[in-house]
C-alpha cells in the first residue's frame, strides 16, 4: 500500500481477527519480542532507531497495540485462543472457511465455476479395483486441471462409500492428526460425517488423535476435497475427515514416523479400519507437492517449468514412482533426503495412506507446477490407486 509502506501482520490461526501493519522503522522492534529482551531493551533500540530520547509514548503505544491484537503470549491471546477453540468445539458443524475467496460462496455462480473445471473431464472407465485417489489442495483456479484428473476418475458406483480424505494440516502439531465429527458444510451443502468411524478412530488413535481439532476450523485441505466430492456426488455423502500434522521428527531426526509411539498407534489403528472395513471407503489425499522460491524462504525467484524448477520436476518424479510402487520405505528415504528440501507439505497424508492401506499401484494421472505468485511455485499432481 503506497500510503501505508510496512510489514503485515494477521494470525492464520485466527484466534484474532486483527490486521496491522508495522512501519518500516518498527518493524526491526518486533525481533525483541522474543520472551529474552527486556522493555529497557526495547526502549534503547527505540531510541537508536529514531534518535528520539522521548520514546516512552511509542514503546507503550507499540507494546498495547500488539497485545491487544492478540500478537504476544499473554494473558490476551490465551483468552482468544480458548474462545476459539471453545467456540469450534461448540458448533455443530464445520462451516467453509474458503468461500467467497478460494471459490465463489454464491450457489450459481459456484455451479458454473465447478462445471468450468469438471464438465469436460472423461468419463471413468470402470475399474474395480480403484480404491483412491490424490488431487491438490492449491487453489482450485490454480490446480483445476489437475482436480479434474484426479475427480475425474470417479465413478457412480463409489458415492455409498465412506471418504477417508487425508488432509496435510498446514498449522496441526507435528506427529498429530486431527479429527472431528461435524458434518462439513459448503454453499453446495452439507455432508455428514461417519460418527461412529470417528469414535472408533479416537477410541484406538491414542494420544496421537486430537478430537474436534481447531485446525478443522480453517484449513482448507479437507474443504476442497469436500468441494469436488459434492460437485460430483451431491452433498449426500459420508466422509471421515483425518488432518495429517508434519512428521516432523523423522524427517529432521531421521528413522521412521511410525518411530514415534503415538504415529505408530494411529496409524496401525487406521490400518486396521481399512482392512475391517475394506471396499466400504474410498480413500481421498488433499496434496500439493514442492513449494519453491521466493515465498517459501528459498533465496532465488522459481518460474513453472524453468530453470531450477526443471530439476524439482525431476525429483517430483522420483517420489511419485515410489508412491505409485508402494514402495512406503523407499518413498520416505526420498522425503528425508535434505531434510524435504523440496517441501513437499503432503509427504505426511501419503505416508500415512500408503502405510495404512497398503495399494498395489498407481497411475499418476496428471503433473503440473504453478506460479502461486512471480517468484514462487507449487507443484501438484492427480494420482489414482488400485488395490
Amino acid at each position: 500500500m503506497p500510503d501505508r509502506p510496512g510489514l503485515f501482520l494477521r494470525d492464520p490461526y485466527r484466534y484474532s481477527d486483527a490486521m496491522l501493519i508495522i512501519p518500516p522503522v518498527l518493524v526491526e522492534c518486533l525481533r525483541l519480542f522474543d520472551g529474552e529482551q527486556t522493555e529497557t531493551d526495547l526502549r534503547a533500540l527505540l531510541v537508536r532507531l529514531t534518535g528520539d530520547l522521548q520514546v516512552g509514548e511509542l514503546q507503550r503505544h507499540l507494546i498495547q497495540t500488539l497485545s491487544t491484537a492478540g500478537f504476544l503470549e499473554d494473558e490476551v491471546f490465551a483468552r482468544l485462543k480458548e474462545r476459539r477453540e471453545q467456540e469450534f468445539a461448540a458448533e455443530p458443524s464445520r462451516l467453509p472457511a474458503h468461500a467467497g475467496s478460494a471459490y465463489p460462496e454464491e450457489l450459481d455462480p459456484l455451479r458454473e465455476t465447478m462445471a468450468r473445471y469438471m464438465d469436460h473431464s472423461a468419463a471413468a472407465a470402470p475399474d474395480d479395483r480403484l480404491f483412491a485417489i490424490a488431487a491438490p489442495h492449491v487453489s482450485p483456479e490454480g490446480g483445476w486441471q489437475s482436480y479434474q484428473a484426479a475427480y475425474g476418475a470417479l465413478a457412480p458406483r463409489y458415492k455409498d462409500r465412506t471418504f477417508v480424505i487425508l488432509g496435510t494440516s498446514h498449522y496441526g502439531e507435528p506427529e498429530r492428526f486431527g479429527l472431528t465429527r461435524k458434518p462439513y458444510i459448503t454453499p453446495l451443502g452439507s455432508s455428514a460425517t461417519d460418527v461412529a468411524l470417528v469414535d472408533w478412530l479416537a477410541a484406538r488413535g491414542g494420544d496421537a488423535a486430537i478430537m474436534e481439532d481447531y485446525c478443522h476450523s480453517f484449513e482448507h485441505t479437507i474443504e476442497f476435497q469436500v468441494l469436488f466430492l459434492q460437485h460430483v456426488y451431491g452433498p449426500d455423502i459420508r466422509i471421515l475427515p483425518i488432518l495429517c500434522g508434519p512428521y516432523a521428527r523423522s524427517i529432521y531426526m531421521g528413522g521412521k514416523p511410525e518411530d514415534d509411539p503415538g504415529v505408530s498407534r494411529f496409524l496401525d489403528a487406521l490400518s486396521e479400519l481399512a482392512a475391517r472395513e475394506g471396499d466400504r471407503l474410498f480413500w481421498v489425499l488433499g496434496i500439493d507437492m514442492a513449494h519453491m522460491g521466493a515465498r517459501y524462504r528459498d533465496p532465488f525467484g522459481a518460474t513453472a517449468g524453468t530453470g531450477r524448477m526443471q530439476e524439482v520436476a525431476e525429483r517430483d518424479q522420483q517420489r511419485i514412482a515410489r508412491i505409485l510402487a508402494g514402495d512406503t520405505p523407499g518413498f520416505w528415504d526420498l522425503v528425508q533426503d535434505g531434510q524435504d528440501d523440496l517441501k513437499w507439505c503432503g509427504s505426511s497424508p501419503l505416508y500415512t495412506f500408503l502405510r495404512a492401506a497398503a495399494p498395489a499401484a498407481g497411475e499418476l494421472l496428471r503433473y503440473e507446477q504453478w506460479n502461486i505468485d512471480p517468484q514462487s511455485v507449487v507443484s501438484f499432481a492427480g494420482l489414482s490407486f488400485r488395490k
